[in-house]
């Protein structure tokens, strides 16, 4: 699947995501490309340092902190794209899962 229509599928999952979940907000779908676009750079630059930043206490939680560098990636995209906001660590939690599983399914879908 191309990049473009995985930035795509991205974009309709965060807007419509910020559509429903309760202290996302976005503002509006051109915002919700421009924030699938960050995502896409953080989580290919610096997730992978911060995973490797955090190995230890990755390790001793058993991976559970990798859902905590998810939010700080959520919460930094949030920083970074005006438009786009985030009220809490749970709610940017929640976005993350709900982003990531619904952009997978779909994503598989689309390869179908």
């Amino acid at each position: 699947m191309g990049l473009i229509v995985r930035l795509l599928i991205n974009a309709v999952v965060v807007y419509l995501v910020a559509s429903f979940l309760p202290g996302v907000s976005v503002a509006g779908f051109g915002t919700a490309l421009i924030v699938a676009i960050v995502l896409a750079l953080l989580n290919t630059f610096v997730k992978p340092v911060l995973q490797i930043l955090s190995l230890p206490i990755t390790i001793l939680t058993l991976g559970l902190f990798l859902l905590v560098i998810n939010v700080i990636i959520i919460k930094l995209a949030a920083a970074l794209v005006d438009g786009f906001h985030v009220d809490n660590w749970l709610i940017a939690l929640i976005f993350s899962f709900i982003v990531s599983l619904v952009s997978s399914a779909l994503g598989a879908a689309a390869e179908d």
